[in-house]
């Protein structure tokens, strides 16, 4: 479980990494979907150790509030690059 919420983390960074070294922004923006992917597969093995019993309840919340954070952010982020590709 570890090794899975590790590389579905670490995914999130390398995504957003490859979409801002993208010309096109329809190609920036479905790197960062894919990051937003990657970030609700992270957020899936959280409630999977908790529901598990592998993580106590303040790390559990601590958790899943910042994967909820970076997912929010992920989301402007999308949201910004579509209104970039409209005009």
């Amino acid at each position: 479980m570890t090794n899975q919420i590790r590389r579905s983390s670490v995914s999130i960074a390398a995504n957003i990494a490859e979409g801002c070294g993208k010309s096109l922004q329809r190609d920036c923006k479905r790197f960062f979907e894919i990051a937003l992917g990657s970030a609700n597969e992270t957020e899936y093995y959280i409630i999977l150790s908790k529901d598990l019993t592998y993580l106590k309840e303040e790390i559990y919340k601590e958790l899943f509030s910042q994967i909820n954070e970076v997912k929010a952010m992920l989301i402007g982020l999308i949201k910004k690059q579509l209104l970039n590709i409209e005009s």
